[in-house]
């Protein structure tokens, strides 16, 4: 495949705290993070710009609970200032491309990569308005989990008019019942979704 000057790769939440170890640990994400890099290894060239996204947590409200009901609320995750926040150590040949990190969810949940600001010089910069910037059209999305984060993530970008595709094998969802359902929601997007996530 050659340069696709208009599409873009967006890395979700690649995070300690989502993959085995962390705090809201998903099967599968330590596997993810390294197919990603792999992926990206062997095709930065065909994307114009590569981004990534980051639960970013102060004080998110009810999105943390002591005795959380994994729908709505969830154990406390990706705290700023916690290795748990941090990118997967297997992700970390990935990040040597990528451009931009969109930080979301410091006083909200804020699933969707588009919550997501980066700064650039003293002005923050939403994610959408940043691939508009650079003439995106297309995006590709992948990391965890592919029931939450990732699926508002697809059908966020598809709601600003990016023609989405989801990479299902560089995802990994929370439970199999959750991941049917957000596969049958993108699909109703229209977003085109290939291979298989990684579900416990």
């Amino acid at each position: 495949m050659s340069a696709n000057l208009t599409r873009a790769l967006i890395l979700v939440d690649v995070q300690n705290d989502f993959c085995e170890g962390g705090s809201l640990a998903v099967t599968g994400g330590g596997e993810v993070a390294r197919r990603i890099s792999e992926h990206v290894l062997g095709h930065a060239d065909e994307y114009a710009s590569i981004v990534a996204t980051a639960d970013w947590h102060d004080d998110p409200g009810a999105h943390f609970a002591e005795h959380p009901d994994y729908v709505d609320s969830w154990p406390a995750h990706c705290r700023i200032g916690t290795d748990g926040a941090l990118f997967h150590p297997a992700a970390e040949p990935a990040f040597e491309h990528v451009e931009a990190i969109f930080r979301k969810g410091h006083h909200s949940a804020a699933y969707s990569g588009f919550e997501g600001f980066t700064t650039e010089g003293d002005k923050r910069v939403a994610l959408a308005d940043w691939l508009r910037e650079r003439a995106v059209e297309q995006v590709d999305v992948v990391g965890i989990a592919t029931d939450h984060c990732v699926r508002a993530t697809a059908l966020d970008a598809a709601e600003e008019g990016f023609e989405t595709t989801v990479l299902l094998d560089l995802t990994a969802g929370v439970a199999r019942q959750s991941t049917d359902a957000a596969l049958a929601a993108m699909r109703a997007a229209e977003i085109e979704l290939v291979g298989e996530p990684f579900v416990h």
